[in-house]
């Protein structure tokens, strides 16, 4: 599904948003099941609403200062940076109007940031302060494109070596390799009715817990699952999460995190939540969501139980595992933090 049909579905105004029940504005609700559980913090950030506004918060990284960077598609300023506290650090960024893809990259010491924009058709690299290092236009290698605007990238994810892989969620569904130096390698995914395609492959991330076998998680966001391929686009499993639309997968030590848009059985209404698996990619805890089960080795449907969240786009997980969320559509609603209990 591209932008402009999500738009159309799901179109809310401020008067729509959502009512946050008085046992979340008491900052005392614990959220989440088994060893991942949560008390949510609904007032974290402190940023000035009339000078630091947010249209979608998509996407939030920490740098290695600890900082907490989120993009917003708000032009006014696309990049908000925090302390662990959110007490606002900076700003920057009037350019970016499709902002929603945002990836950090430690290259030999220093962090860069890779952005999606989707209202421009690029992927754009630039220093943590945003001067612009690298642009990269439609994939016309792929031979697949005729113009920009079938090219809409959502995500990005950098190996170790700096390749590039770009998700093109909301065009084609394929995922697009290059080298460091933006140079085109190949590109796979698709959409299809193999087991190898995807249909809104909105976010990746490479997953390096098995050193030796390094891979590459897919959403297939509509499918409710992740794909996994390996770094030469080889498909190599499928991880099924039934009713849950997954976004971008975040790996932090052993654990993948996900936000989840919306629940199936309830589509466009406001019912996200977030997921959390482990390493063997079992559903260990549902944020704001049913407590997982299996039954012969599959999942039982999850879904939204806890109206905590509205459309949630992104989790980041800081280096001392609190967890913020960034939402989607949701009345231009900031971040919440999430902290262990």
């Amino acid at each position: 599904m591209k932008r402009g049909e999500f738009l159309r579905n799901t179109a809310l105004s401020l008067a729509g948003a959502l009512v946050v029940p008085q046992i979340l504005a008491k900052n005392d609700t614990i959220l989440g099941h088994n060893n991942k559980r949560y008390r949510i913090n609904i007032r974290w950030s402190q940023a000035d609403v009339s000078r630091y506004p947010v249209n979608d918060c998509h996407e939030m990284v920490q740098d290695q200062k600890g900082r907490i960077l989120l993009l917003t598609n708000d032009i006014r300023n696309n990049v908000l940076i925090y302390d662990k506290n959110g007490k606002l650090l900076d700003s920057w960024g009037t350019e970016y109007p499709g902002a929603h893809g945002l990836t950090l990259f430690n290259e030999n010491g220093t962090d860069f940031l890779f952005i999606c924009d989707n209202a421009r058709h690029q992927v754009i690299k630039t220093s943590i302060d945003g001067r612009v290092l690298m642009t990269l236009d439609y994939p016309k290698e792929t031979g697949l494109y005729t113009k920009s605007e079938e090219y809409i990238p959502t995500e990005t994810a950098i190996a170790p070596n700096g390749d590039i892989y770009v998700a093109d969620g909301y065009g084609k569904d394929l995922v697009i390799q290059y080298d460091a130096q933006g140079r085109y390698i190949r590109h796979f995914g698709g959409r299809g009715d193999a087991a190898k395609n995807m249909l809104n492959a909105h976010g990746l991330c490479l997953d390096l817990r098995d050193k030796a076998n390094p891979s590459l998680v897919v959403c297939s966001r509509q499918q409710n699952a992740f794909k996994r391929y390996d770094l030469e686009g080889k498909y190599l499993e499928t991880i099924a999460l039934p009713g849950a639309w997954v976004c971008r997968p975040v790996i932090k030590g052993e654990y993948l995190y996900a936000a989840v848009l919306q629940s199936n059985s309830r589509q466009w209404e406001q019912s996200g939540f977030v997921t959390i698996l482990d390493r063997q990619n079992k559903v260990v805890s549902n944020l704001a969501g049913s407590e997982p089960a299996y039954k012969n080795g599959h999942l039982d449907e999850i879904y939204q139980t806890i109206k905590a969240f509205q459309y949630p786009h992104d989790v980041c997980v800081d280096d001392e595992e609190n967890l913020y969320v960034a939402q989607w559509n949701s009345g231009r609603t900031y971040p919440y933090k999430l902290e262990p209990v």
